[in-house]
């Protein structure tokens, strides 16, 4: 298992991670033994949302003796009320919920405390603004959280979110048929069962959302990376191709600032079905050439997604890193000197671009490689 930075927050956590809200179908002993594997394979952080006592408890006795090797995303706002999920920032309700989390999970502490669920801008405001966040600030300053964090599913709130200034991660839904839509208030609108023809390649506003995250350190983790299945299906999705789960991970981990993807594990096959990205070859892990070759909504031609496919350079230039770091400072008035050092650092840069063009050969979205080289290396 491979580890990431998670913004700054200073965490390690593993590539691949556990999103906890297919367990809620299952008994303590089919918990503990999919967590058992998840273990085993190095994943370490886990997502609790889910509001349901059970899936609560059962969580709670399966990590109770490696409760320090598991990072915790937990939930503040979602409740439990009448027998049924309730999302809500009515305080008194909050804090109830937030106190049972942490009494079924087994801990005195939640290392990610996550505002949950916001999609639309106007109530970003009034939790940030209110007394809401006063009791998320109060639950960091005792230790009860370590890091406060956001879900959301709209990236222009997401966006404020990593401009906010004490968000220091978003859970996000990210994967390549979400990324291709606009911002949306209803995460259903992203399940529709056709998307409109005239859609092509990665959505601005996720694509600006990403790079503000890497610029910030605002660190991402994912939700929804296989869309609900429904990008295994080439009749579900909306490319008319299916993925498998290796090629849905590595478009999210090629995203900027994205650290883990959060994989809802039904059962142990499906946690060897996801940690096998770790021992993945470059042809498994390809999914830029599928989404480039599919009979519909293809990504547009010219934009880097940051696939690697270009790769292998004669010259050993990292060329999806240089790019991507063209890209993060093309977003300011003035390059940053996090973003010059970084460029500094690598073995090879776009200065020792030859000009072959060898790697355009390779881009499945034909993209202009030798001209971004020579651009980077004026700008960096």
């Amino acid at each position: 298992m491979k580890y990431r930075e998670l913004g700054k927050t200073g965490l390690e956590v593993s590539e691949i991670g556990l999103g906890g809200e297919w367990l809620e179908r299952h008994n303590t002993e089919e918990v503990k033994e999919v967590i058992d594997v998840c273990a085993k394979e190095g994943i370490n952080i886990l997502d609790c949302w889910m509001s349901e006592p059970n899936v609560r408890s059962n969580i709670g006795r399966a990590i109770k003796d490696q409760r320090d090797q598991w990072i915790i995303q937990g939930h503040i706002g979602s409740t439990w009320q009448n027998g049924q999920y309730v999302r809500t920032r009515e305080l008194e309700k909050v804090k109830e919920a937030f106190a049972d989390l942490l009494e079924r999970m087994q801990t005195d502490y939640i290392d990610l405390g996550m505002i949950h669920f916001i999609d639309d801008a106007a109530e970003f405001d009034t939790v940030i603004n209110g007394e809401f966040m006063e009791y998320v600030r109060q639950l960091k300053k005792e230790g009860t959280i370590r890091h406060i964090g956001i879900s959301s599913h709209n990236p222009e709130v997401a966006k404020m979110a990593a401009c906010q200034g004490e968000i220091e991660m978003i859970l996000f839904s990210v994967n390549p048929a979400f990324d291709m839509l606009p911002p949306v208030s209803n995460i259903d609108d992203y399940f529709v069962e056709s998307y409109d023809e005239n859609l092509g390649g990665i959505a601005p506003e996720r694509e600006e959302l990403y790079k503000l995250c890497e610029q910030n350190g605002v660190g991402i983790t994912v939700m929804k990376g296989y869309a609900g299945g429904r990008l295994f299906d080439a009749q579900a999705s909306p490319f008319g191709v299916a993925l498998t789960p290796v090629q849905c991970l590595h478009y999210s981990l090629t995203r900027p600032a994205v650290a883990s993807v959060m994989v809802g594990f039904d059962n142990p096959q499906h946690v060897y079905e996801a940690v096998a990205y770790e021992t993945a070859s470059e042809d498994e892990k390809d999914y830029a050439s599928v989404l480039a070759s599919a009979p519909r909504h293809a990504f547009s031609t010219g934009q880097c997604t940051y696939c690697g496919h270009c790769a292998p350079c004669p010259v050993k230039i990292d060329i999806a890193m240089v790019n991507k770091l063209y890209d993060l400072a093309t977003m300011q008035k003035e390059v940053p000197g996090t973003i010059r050092a970084h460029y500094a650092q690598l073995e090879a840069n776009a200065s020792d671009c030859i000009g072959c063009k060898t790697c355009e050969g390779r881009c499945p979205f034909h993209v202009p490689i030798a001209e971004r080289m020579r651009k980077a290396e004026e700008l960096l």
